[in-house]
């Protein structure tokens, strides 16, 4: 069993310091993990995998490791003199009233409110002007708040809608139909819905997705085989029809249905990866007729953004990496049929529609500009945003006048809007009052080379007025991964950080969606290194600028972005001072063995596709390289023992790893969430738990004995 200590060390920092002081000291003793000969081989290199049996989610050897695990962190945590006034600076600016952007249907107006430290956020709606009423509460779901409602569809009518609810933050869903006027339940439950819409076909019933219930443990066994079914409302599950898929000589792991506006058209996206597809249709006014093969191939990610009759628009990055809008009939909606509609620029772009017209927004260097189309391809104007920032939600139902949208950046909270679209000027529909001004921040983007010379952007956010003396506590966070974009946000958490001094920086780094496809591939299988050495240099930069030090850095990620904290963390100990992975991708060999995981190959790749392939994953893994005698940075993982995303295994071998080795005195702790899964759907009480344990964990492993807007910063004795 490994006892360290973290000591901290008077010395005078940010004021004069009365060194007479005693050092205050927090022992950890971390809880004995057993050892286990598991040994994989891998084109003939063994491969031991001594904590293998972590991976059995279900098995008590596993819940009490867990236990035990929690209360070590815990015991830690609960030594932090601070910890409770974050926690209380936390609760006191969440707790204010929120709302989402309005949304029509039938006759009601629909909008969720959160009155402040709502678990869940209630589903409200309203008739005319008449008096708001709840529709759905989720925190009447469940009694410790776990059970969330996960989306909702309603018939064009509005008379019937399905709501999905996810237990324990679970990726499965069930899916409940009610009457909206009587709020009545008018069937049995759906069971066994994983990653689906709800598209309703009239009143008859609706589409949606799933998988065959996996054989073991439901939470982390593979799931590989996705369908689609029609549910006819009355009828038993057990008789849905199957739509698609289920073909056991070509398989498919995500699947999705969906239908135009006008229910004329059943659009069906069949992918084998998280990016790219196969791409079918069917015109539901010919019966007799099968669907028709728009795509057959999976190069590029192609969807069905609107109809006007016969005549399909798509969105398309087939020979486009930044994406445009292309038209044709549906009678021949083959790539060689294609007019551009809205053209391919050099910007990425991200199209809605609403109103009778589309919405372009183009991203520049991850900021939002956005443009107005009528459905002849004529741009009719720039919506002017209010500020620099993201924009997002522009779109509706063809025939509303009035659309909302919201607005935010990194120190500005999110407001909404309510957008006219013929004269496309908008008006603020709702301002939250929150105890934060974000006259008092400021929102900067620099760019900088990473290893191989390309440019990166990144967005520092801080106080006005703080000196650049290499001495602010500063988190560094990115993603890297799936083309998905990091756009500036305003965040509670990080309104937290900044309050206390600190610095948040986010780089737009290489995997990412903000310069497109080019963009994206950049940072995908054995170009992955690109995405760690962006991030590297992100923090070099920060150091070399004096923002901050190697002794203030905390670098921080979640999924795709923890394994980013774990690979640079594992590369680059030396760079900085605490490392947070959060619910990441740690052990690149096994990741496509658990639940849905084989779809990522397209950013990863697979130990099991060829040598090379294995060599550079092994190469990288954050869990196969933590060496013995390295002293790592004061690391905190966390995760959740419901998340059968990124399944908690990776977690757990990561951290007894890290334990067992860590050289040094910085501490190595794992805060494991119960009864919650990946993220989405986690109660208020539960995030502002955990952010208080993050930022407590952060700065005291930097040195601070007292919050810094107030304290003397302590160094470690070397």
């Amino acid at each position: 069993m490994q006892r360290i200590f973290l000591t901290l060390m008077a010395g005078a920092v940010l004021v004069s310091c009365d060194t007479s002081k005693e050092k205050s000291t927090i022992a950890v003793n971390y809880p004995e993990t057993a050892k286990v000969d598991t040994v994989d081989n891998y084109f003939g290199t063994d491969v031991p995998d001594p904590y293998r049996w972590l991976e059995d989610d279900r098995s008590a050897e596993t819940e009490d490791w867990v236990k035990r695990q929690n209360n070590v962190t815990q015991e830690f945590l609960s030594q932090i003199p601070y910890r409770k006034d974050l926690k209380n600076r936390l609760e006191k600016l969440w707790n204010y009233e929120r709302l989402s952007s309005p949304f029509k249907e039938g006759d009601y107006t629909y909008f969720y409110k959160n009155d402040g430290l709502q678990d869940q956020s209630v589903l409200y709606r309203q008739k005319g002007d008449g008096t708001p009423e709840v529709f759905l509460d989720p925190n009447n779901f469940s009694e410790d708040g776990t059970t969330s409602l996960a989306g909702i569809s309603f018939t064009k009518d509005g008379a019937l809608a399905a709501y999905q609810i996810s237990e324990g933050g679970s990726d499965w869903r069930k899916v409940i139909v009610m009457d909206t006027e009587s709020m009545e339940i008018v069937e049995d439950t759906l069971v066994d819905v994983k990653f689906s819409g709800v598209s309703w076909k009239g009143k008859e019933g609706f589409y949606y997705s799933s998988y065959d219930k996996p054989e073991g443990s439901e939470l982390s066994a593979k799931t590989d085989q996705h369908k689609v079914y029609f549910h006819k409302l009355g009828s038993a599950q057990e008789n849905d029809e199957l739509v698609f898929g289920g073909d056991p000589t070509e398989k498919h792991r995500y699947i999705s249905a969906n239908l135009t506006e006008d229910e004329r058209f059943l659009m069906i996206s069949a992918r084998n990866t998280t990016s790219g597809g196969k791409l079918f249709i069917k015109d539901l006014q010919k019966p007799g007729k099968g669907f028709t093969t728009i795509l057959d191939h999976e190069d590029s990610d192609t969807y069905v953004i609107d109809n006007r009759g016969e005549e399909l628009f798509l969105v398309t990055n087939l020979d486009a990496p930044n994406k445009k809008v292309v038209k044709v009939n549906a009678s021949a909606p083959q790539p060689e049929n294609w007019e551009d509609f809205i053209p391919e620029t050099e910007n990425v772009l991200s199209p809605s529609t609403g109103g009778g017209y589309f919405f372009a927004e183009y991203m520049i260097d991850a900021i939002s500009k956005v443009y107005q189309y009528d459905y002849d391809g004529k741009q009719i104007r720039e919506i002017e945003l209010p500020d620099v920032g993201s924009a997002s939600g522009i779109g509706g139902k063809k025939d509303e006048k009035e659309l909302y949208f919201s607005f935010t950046n990194y120190k500005t909270p999110a407001s909404s809007y309510k957008l006219n679209v013929e004269t496309g000027k908008y008006e603020l529909y709702w301002k939250p009052d929150i105890d934060f001004n974000p006259e008092d921040y400021v929102s900067e983007q620099v760019f900088y080379n990473s290893k191989d010379g390309t440019k990166i952007p990144m967005i520092i956010t801080h106080k006005k007025g703080i000196e650049l003396n290499g001495k602010n506590p500063t988190i560094l966070y990115s993603y890297g991964g799936f083309n998905i974009s990091l756009t500036p946000g305003f965040s509670l958490v990080n309104a937290v950080w900044m309050e206390q001094g600190g610095i948040y920086a986010v780089p737009n780094i290489r995997g990412g969606g903000e310069y497109g496809k080019k963009w994206h591939n950049a940072g995908t299988k054995m170009q992955k290194q690109n995405v760690f050495d962006d991030f590297i240099a992100a923090a070099e930069y920060l150091i070399e600028n004096n923002y901050t030090s190697k002794e203030q850095l905390a670098i921080r990620g979640g999924s795709n972005g923890g394994l980013l904290v774990g690979a640079v963390m594992t590369q680059r100990p030396d760079l900085m001072q605490v490392a947070l992975p959060a619910v990441g991708v740690l052990d690149m060999l096994r990741y496509h063995t658990f639940t849905a995981g084989a779809g990522w190959a397209y950013d990863y790749g697979t130990a099991e596709d060829n040598k090379e392939m294995f060599e550079y994953l092994h190469a990288y893994s954050p869990l196969h390289n933590i060496e013995e005698g390295v002293s790592y940075p004061a690391t905190l993982v966390t995760t959740g023992d419901h998340d059968d995303r990124v399944v908690p295994a990776h977690s757990f071998k990561f951290a007894a790893t890290l334990q067992e080795k860590q050289a040094g005195d910085n501490p190595v702790l794992i805060r494991i969430e119960t009864n919650a899964g990946h993220g989405a759907g986690t109660p208020v009480s539960k995030t502002i738990e955990q952010y208080a344990d993050i930022f407590s964990f952060t700065l005291y492993n930097m040195g601070y004995e007292e919050l810094p807007n107030r304290a003397v910063l302590k160094e470690f004795k070397d």
